[in-house]
């Protein structure tokens, strides 16, 4: 284990020690923690929990400017509807007038416009950024600290004051870069780029557009799965992806800090299906948010459960357990790729920075000592995060191997 991995272990749970007027740090939840409890307070508990669960789901729909995508598609397809009675048919006119950027005709390009998009999208994700990401750091992480064991996956460790500064500069960058990456395809659609996605139901039918649902689904998450374990080959990981395993107990903050070069493949790879087959807007518009919206959960660090209507979607301890053990659970929005494919974490095995390709190694080839430290690894592990008693059946394969 590396020095950047040990420095995430180094604030305990009855620490809120802080990097002094760090302008990145999340300074303002404390600094008003105590105003914000007393007002906190008066809340009844279903409410409190409702906002804070409306704060994931705008957090996760906003920080990389995916409510440009949103925003385009229900004009453009209430703009479709206008057209077809006044013509019968759709137009693809430009909404902005021609403007000139370093010398290029953005018209040229179907861009015209694309500075107020630009400055839309960046504006927006950082207010949301920091603002609902800061107070979703109040909620759990100060308000609730004490009692990490009521919520945490691993409740007795917390990223350091140094870390989580360099998740919110990093994943601060990677805004940037995904803003300007949405700005360009929402001015490009609003300008009457070309795409795959279709507003007309009646163009393809009922029959694929309830069938594409679970063809995007699948495109998107299977696709991430193979992106995601590419980046966790040997040369890839070390020149790349490490930086975001730099965060062994990851937070909401830590979606977006990402290698610049990873975060917009993996952007791509998620907006792929507008050019690759026809996806009504609908249905390409709700499963980018709801892949969006369980990133933020999925690196919450907090125990959240699928709801019993996703029978395919892991609960928050699955990717937790991938940041804790690196090279394991590489899938996103489904755990059956990993159960397929060999890579899903079992207890019979040990999971290290060092132990590549997601196999892990067999516990019988582990020394004493590599065991005591897999132990101490999985007693971190909050039992709550799991369902029925598969942590405790963890603990006793490592410990019946060291009697």
């Amino acid at each position: 284990m590396d020095h950047e991995t040990k420095s995430t272990q180094e604030t305990s749970p009855g620490m809120v020690s802080r990097i002094p007027n760090d302008p990145m740090a999340v300074t303002w939840a404390e600094k008003y923690s105590d105003t914000l409890e007393k007002y906190w307070n008066r809340l009844p508990n279903f409410v409190g929990t409702f906002i804070a669960s409306v704060a994931v789901f705008i957090l996760g729909s906003t920080i990389r400017g995916e409510w440009l995508h949103i925003l385009v598609h229900f004009l453009k397809a209430f703009q479709y509807g206008e057209q077809q009675q006044e013509s019968g048919s759709i137009s693809n006119t430009s909404i902005t007038t021609s403007s000139d950027f370093l010398g290029f005709n953005l018209a040229d390009y179907r861009l015209q416009g694309f500075g107020y998009y630009w400055v839309a999208a960046t504006t927006i994700s950082y207010i949301f950024y920091l603002g609902i990401g800061g107070f979703l750091h109040w909620y759990y992480y100060i308000r609730q600290r004490g009692r990490a064991i009521e919520w945490k996956c691993q409740p007795n460790k917390f990223l350091s004051p140094e870390l989580e500064r360099h998740e919110i500069l990093l994943g601060s960058f990677s805004l940037l870069l995904g803003s300007t990456c949405s700005a360009l395809v929402s001015c490009y659609l609003m300008n009457g780029g070309k795409s795959t996605i279709y507003y007309d139901v009646s163009e393809y039918g009922w029959l694929w557009y309830f069938a594409s649902w679970p063809v995007v689904f699948v495109w998107q998450d299977y696709l991430t799965y193979w992106t995601h374990r590419m980046y966790h080959l040997p040369f890839l990981y070390k020149k790349f992806h490490k930086l975001h395993h730099k965060y062994k107990q990851p937070t909401a903050f830590s979606v977006t800090a990402i290698h610049p070069f990873e975060f917009l493949h993996m952007q791509l790879v998620l907006i792929s299906p507008m050019v690759i087959f026809p996806v009504h807007w609908t249905v390409f518009v709700v499963l980018l948010m709801y892949l969006y919206y369980h990133g933020i959960i999925d690196h919450s660090g907090i125990n959240f459960k699928a709801y019993w209507w996703q029978p395919w979607q892991p609960d928050c301890i699955f990717h937790d357990n991938h940041h804790q053990y690196f090279h394991v659970n590489f899938g996103f929005n489904c755990a059956l790729w990993d159960k397929i494919h060999g890579t899903y974490r079992q207890k019979n095995k040990v999971y290290r920075e060092d132990i590549f390709y997601g196999k892990g190694k067999d516990l019988t080839h582990c020394s004493k000592d590599e065991l005591k430290d897999e132990l101490r690894e999985r007693e971190n592990e909050n039992h709550l995060a799991y369902r029925g008693t598969v942590r405790d059946e963890q603990v006793k394969e490592i410990k019946h191997k060291l009697t």
